[in-house]
């Protein structure tokens, strides 16, 4: 396993803290037994869990193999008509060399909340109470 149960923790922390700042909605995915592509994964578990049903169409999946230590960021339709299959592209990117490092948590930390600083930009909190439409809990 990739990360501990304090990982765990601060990981669903960062959630909290990026989903703060918009409407958006972020899930982080373990899998330990990927077979196959990651980003055909990522995409089955992404409605597998319910991503697709947000009102603004702005949910993240972030889907990690702990088995082979794949990555792959899902978008929902309407975050990713803004930031473009390039900004995925560098998120699993960074997470891949922070992997290489030996620092899981702190690559899909800094992730998920530069994930936050895009919601915000595209889907902003209204200033009313801001649903929580999914769970912040990493799913497995």
């Amino acid at each position: 396993m990739l990360f501990s149960t304090q990982d765990g923790t601060e990981i669903v922390e960062a959630i909290k803290k990026a989903e703060e700042m918009s409407t958006g909605e972020i899930r982080v995915h373990l899998d330990q037994n990927l077979k196959g592509d990651p980003l055909a994964t990522a995409q089955a578990v992404f409605y597998k869990i319910g991503m697709q049903n947000t009102k603004d169409k702005n949910g993240v999946l972030f889907y990690i193999s702990e088995n082979k230590r794949k990555v792959a960021v899902v978008g929902d339709e309407n975050i990713h008509k803004y930031v473009k299959q390039s900004f995925w592209d560098e998120l699993v990117e960074e997470i891949i060399h922070s992997f290489k490092d030996e620092k899981y948590k702190e690559g899909v930390v800094s992730a998920i909340l530069k994930t936050g600083i895009q919601l915000k930009k595209y889907f902003p909190a209204d200033g009313k109470i801001n649903e929580n439409e999914l769970p912040n809990e990493i799913s497995r």
